[in-house]
C-alpha cells in the first residue's frame, strides 16, 4: 500500500473514532420500546427494541412525571428524578434525557461525570453554585441564578450547590439516553478499592477510610 495512501487511512480512522463511540443515528422516524422485551435492558443497551408503530400513542411522546413529582432527598440534600426511554418510551433512539433536580437550601449535589454526555443545565429556580473542571485542573464555576443556563462538557467532573435561601429545581438535559453517571465520593469509597491505596492517596487515616467506606457502601445506602 503506497505510504499517503497508508497514512490516509489511519488518520481517517482516528478521526471517525468519536463519531463511532456516540449514540447511533436513527434510522426511522422514532422507536417505541416494545414493552414485552422488558425495561432492564436500558441498564445494557443503548437502544431498545421497537414495537410495532401500529401500536404507538401519543402518549408515548408525553411525559407527565415532573406534575406529581415527590422529592425524596438525600443525606446531601438533593432529590432527582431521571428520564429514560425505560420512563418515557418516546426517548428511545433520539439520543437524548433528562433529569429534574432538586436541591434543598445548601444542599449539594456533589462532583460527579457522565462518561458518555455532554450536559447542559437550566435553572427554573434559586441561585446555585454550579460549575466543572476541566483536564488542567482549571475550575469554571460561579452562581447560577433563575432562568440561565450552563454546559457541562462531556465526561467533566461537575457539581452543584444551592447557595440561596430557597429551594432550587434545575432541568437537566443529555445528549445521549445512556449518559452514564460516575459519582466520585461513591466511586472512590464504595467501590472496593483498596484501602492501602486510599489511604496514602488521600492521606486519611484507616479509621478515616472506614467511615467513609460505611458511608458510601452501596450495601448500606440502597
Amino acid at each position: 500500500m503506497p505510504p499517503k495512501m497508508a497514512m490516509f487511512l489511519l488518520v481517517f480512522h482516528l478521526v471517525g473514532l468519536p463519531i463511532f463511540a456516540s449514540d447511533p443515528d436513527p434510522v426511522q422516524d422514532y422507536c417505541i420500546p416494545n414493552p414485552k422485551f422488558g425495561t432492564g435492558r436500558i441498564a445494557r443497551f443503548s437502544v431498545l427494541p421497537c414495537k410495532n408503530s401500529s401500536e404507538v400513542t401519543t402518549d408515548d411522546f408525553i411525559f407527565s412525571g415532573m406534575k406529581n413529582f415527590a422529592a425524596n432527598f438525600s443525606e446531601a440534600g438533593l432529590a432527582a428524578l431521571s428520564v429514560n426511554p425505560t420512563l418515557f418510551p418516546g426517548l428511545n433512539t433520539p439520543g437524548m434525557l433528562f433529569v429534574r433536580a432538586d436541591l434543598r437550601v445548601g444542599g449539594v449535589n456533589p462532583p460527579l461525570f457522565h462518561p458518555r454526555a455532554t450536559e447542559i443545565v437550566y435553572l427554573v429556580r434559586g441561585s446555585v453554585y454550579s460549575g466543572f473542571v476541566d483536564s488542567g485542573n482549571w475550575v469554571f464555576a460561579r452562581v447560577v441564578e433563575a432562568g440561565e443556563v450552563m454546559v457541562y462538557p462531556r465526561g467533566l467532573v461537575h457539581f452543584q450547590m444551592n447557595v440561596g435561601d430557597k429551594p432550587a429545581t434545575i432541568f437537566e438535559s443529555f445528549n445521549s439516553q445512556n449518559a452514564g453517571i460516575q459519582k466520585i465520593p461513591a466511586t472512590i469509597f464504595g467501590s472496593g478499592i483498596n484501602s492501602d491505596l486510599l489511604e496514602k492517596a488521600f492521606g486519611l487515616s484507616p479509621r478515616q477510610i472506614g467511615q467513609m467506606r460505611r458511608k458510601f457502601d452501596p450495601k448500606t445506602t440502597r
